[in-house]
């Protein structure tokens, strides 16, 4: 599978989730009396009371990430996800924001030192995941082209802006759950795989 298709295939996943929460927020706002008022129907209560089920446990719960790095020049990674995958392997999803107040150039330092990766342009090719446990290093996955499997080419961040990160890694052992990850010119943090 290309990278091309993956970064496209999650940006339509994440249109779809982002639509179809404006249209259930919609449909929630639209509830209530014609005169605005504030009366409250049985059907407004919470579930508990009405004998309903009771909300997850994760319900109304800010989405918290795993970890977040700080970096040079006002960059900011946040891991949202770390997700074991039937193939094989272990996806990290995240975002990169410049927190700063000037236009930020992502450094190139983040692609690591490999020529092969390198030459393929701006990338997070450099991270890694580290399981003391088993006393490995895992490394960015590469296509059969030798591209990384992580988000490349990286625009220019404007203050404030931030822009959705993937990296894709070598699944460690089932019974390895938290590893460390690391990232050239961030400080390293520990991650608890889920999946």
């Amino acid at each position: 599978m290309s990278i091309r298709f993956t970064t496209k295939a999650r940006r339509g996943m994440a249109a779809l989730i982002v639509a179809a929460g404006l249209v259930l927020g919609a449909a929630g706002c639209s509830s209530g009396d014609a005169e605005g008022g504030d009366t409250e129907t049985e059907s407004s209560q919470p579930a508990a009371k009405n004998g309903g089920s009771q909300p997850d446990a994760q319900e109304g719960q800010a989405d918290v990430p795993l970890a977040e790095l700080k970096g040079p020049e006002s960059l900011l990674l946040q891991i949202n996800s770390a997700r074991r995958d039937a193939g094989g392997f272990v996806t990290l999803d995240g975002t990169l924001k410049n927190d700063g107040g000037d236009t930020v150039n992502v450094p190139a330092q983040l692609s690591g030192n490999e020529t092969e990766i390198i030459r393929n342009g701006r990338s997070l090719g450099g991270a890694t995941l580290v399981d003391s446990k088993s006393k490995k290093r895992y490394y960015v996955l590469r296509d059969t082209d030798g591209r990384p499997l992580t988000t490349t080419n990286f625009p220019a961040l404007k203050a404030g802006e931030s822009l959705p990160v993937f990296m894709q890694f070598p699944a460690p052992p089932e019974g390895t759950t938290e590893v460390t990850f690391q990232l050239p010119m961030f400080a390293a943090a520990p991650i608890q795989i889920s999946g």
